[in-house]
């Protein structure tokens, strides 16, 4: 699997995710859950950015220093958005979206294959709790890293180039968010999902790629569960063809 497929599957996905009703509808549900929460927890930082930024920089008398004052002001508040849209979206992750996300996963198995891959012994309550402890350490590790990419990025000569890879970073984390569905819902543990998307570096960043267009990207988010269970039941099906082609 390449770059190119990685998108293709995105796209794929997009597309019987609209042609779908019950995944239409889910998908907008995510949507607007995401988007609620951006607004709200927005709402609730830019209240208080008077006072970060009294904290930071109290406003200088000196006309001749006050317009960086408000340059400061504004870059604040850029910052801040981006603070409260990476919050509303590991809020909506933790609380909301997992549920959504492992649904509309569920569907489009039984839509390709006529069934939803599950462990038959585990409850369905037991493998919903499973998923919501892994939403913890798939965008905890991410955030983290695209945080270290960016203070390196301040504080070092690669600064240009460590700024272009950060977006990518997330990019490739957030697409396995999704294909991560499947087998955390089959209690694999999480070093071993891990490797696996080490071992497909740049098809998760194909498929992450469509995350970074502005305002779109909530869209294709909002429908990244269906095309990464393509991605996984077509894998599934390369791996029982191979070992069947072996015997």
């Amino acid at each position: 699997m390449n770059l190119f497929s990685g998108i293709l599957y995105n796209f794929k996905g997009l597309w019987l995710g609209i042609r779908t009703p019950r995944l239409l509808l889910l998908g907008f549900l995510r949507f607007a859950v995401v988007a609620v929460l951006t607004v709200a927890v927005a709402g609730l930082i830019l209240a208080k950015h008077a006072d970060i930024l009294a904290l930071l920089w109290q406003q200088p008398e000196s006309p001749w220093i006050v317009w960086l004052w408000h340059l400061a002001s504004w870059l604040l508040s850029l910052m801040l958005m981006g603070i409260s849209a990476v919050a509303a979206y590991l809020l909506a992750q933790v609380l909301f979206a997992v549920f959504i996300m492992d649904l509309m996963s569920r569907i489009t198995e039984r839509l390709v294959t006529g069934k939803a891959t599950a462990l038959p012994h585990v409850s369905i309550l037991n493998q919903m709790g499973f998923l919501v402890r892994q939403e913890l350490p798939r965008n905890v590790i991410p955030v983290l890293l695209t945080l270290i990419i960016m203070v390196l990025a301040w504080f070092t000569p690669l600064g240009p180039v460590l700024t272009a890879v950060g977006p990518l970073v997330a990019a490739i984390f957030l697409a396995w968010d999704n294909t991560d569905l499947i087998p955390a819902r089959n209690l694999e543990p999480f070093g071993q999902r891990f490797k696996a998307l080490a071992k497909s570096p740049f098809f998760h960043l194909g498929f992450g790629l469509p995350f970074l267009i502005p305002v779109l990207n909530l869209v294709f988010l909002s429908f990244a569960p269906v095309g990464a269970t393509l991605y996984h039941l077509d894998r599934m099906k390369r791996a029982a063809s191979s070992r069947s082609s072996g015997k």
